[in-house]
């Protein structure tokens, strides 16, 4: 205990209760000046005041940063698409007017229509990133093809793919669907 606080002290003539509180409080008053003044009662040092307010204030920048930039993800996934969607809108007005259609013009005209509307479809895919993995009489890739069937074959060599039964597809080279294959043993 400080001087003064013990002369304080005689002259009160605590109890036990009331002299361990009176301890505790010249305990505080001799800590180093490192714990934050609030705490200590005292008014606090401008420059550190300065620097617990810009403290606070970057962690609230962080903290609204961080919800801004998890909100423009989620429109990102939700609105992603747009652009893909905008270009298939097309496709399907050009097969809502052939089944209109349909039952007045001639079958091949019908099936030339949904050719012209099937490759428009792929054109629009191409354009998103969307490629046909070519399968037929290449070797057997693991990664890019599904072997659902074997055969015996005097046309193909071993571990070839003799036939698709499944188209499989790529997005921006990356598999999204193997193609479903017969192979060659």
């Amino acid at each position: 205990m400080t001087k003064k606080k013990r002369d304080d002290a005689d002259l009160n003539e605590p109890n036990g209760a009331e002299q361990g509180a009176a301890e505790q409080t010249a305990e505080r008053a001799e800590q180093p000046a490192s714990e934050p003044a609030a705490a200590e009662g005292k008014p606090a040092d401008p420059e550190e005041e300065a620097l617990n307010i810009r403290f606070m204030r970057l962690s609230a920048d962080f903290a609204n940063f961080k919800k801004r930039v998890e909100k423009e993800k989620a429109d990102i996934y939700r609105l992603g698409n747009e652009k893909l969607m905008l270009e298939l809108l097309p496709v399907l007005d050009n097969i809502d007017r052939a089944l209109s259609h349909a039952d007045e013009s001639p079958k091949e005209k019908f099936v030339e229509g949904v050719e012209m509307i099937l490759n428009s479809l792929l054109a629009a895919l191409k354009n998103a990133g969307l490629s046909e993995i070519d399968a037929a009489g290449q070797p057997f890739d693991h990664n890019a093809h599904h072997a659902v069937l074997t055969e015996d074959s005097d046309d193909f060599d071993s571990d070839t793919v003799t036939g698709v039964l499944q188209k499989g597809y790529r997005l921006n080279d990356k598999v999204i669907r193997p193609a479903m294959v017969k192979v060659a043993k």
